[in-house]
């Protein structure tokens, strides 16, 4: 069942998943994470949180129109390859074609190029470091 949650719902999968728990919770708070606009998804499974992302308006570069980067996309590892991700991006296509949005974009992990180019974003930059997390490359879906 997917539910929009709160930032706060989000934070304990955040760490626990993307920075394997060695910082607090409220570490993994994003500024944007309040700002109007914003909105996180949760994906549960028998009432257990096992996948979230977060979205906030914000435009990318050259790219025309409404843009939204989606940040924290994280899985409880038993869950991954299952399409839990791919069901929260469909999920939130939805609801950024009802705000009128044009695309999104995300600074994608390497490790999850698969993922997201499986889902229909192209790599639109060279692969940069971004610490502590490594190496990402900027991905852009178009959705209008």
């Amino acid at each position: 069942m997917i539910k929009f949650i709160s930032a706060e719902e989000a934070l304990p999968l955040r760490n626990g998943v993307l920075r394997e728990g060695k910082l607090t919770p409220n570490e993994m708070r994003y500024p944007t994470d309040n700002a109007a606009g914003s909105f996180h998804l949760g994906y549960y499974i028998k009432g257990e949180l096992v996948s979230i992302v977060s979205f906030h308006p914000q435009s990318y570069k050259q790219f025309k129109g409404d843009g939204y980067q989606m940040r924290g996309v994280a899985t409880v590892e038993k869950y991954r390859s299952q399409g839990v991700g791919t069901r929260l991006l469909n999920f939130a296509i939805v609801h950024l074609l009802g705000q009128k949005a044009n695309y999104i974009w995300c600074n994608g992990r390497k490790n999850a190029l698969k993922f997201y180019q499986n889902a229909g974003f192209e790599i639109v930059s060279p692969e940069f470091d971004l610490p502590p997390a490594g190496p990402h490359n900027v991905l852009l879906l178009k959705i209008r």
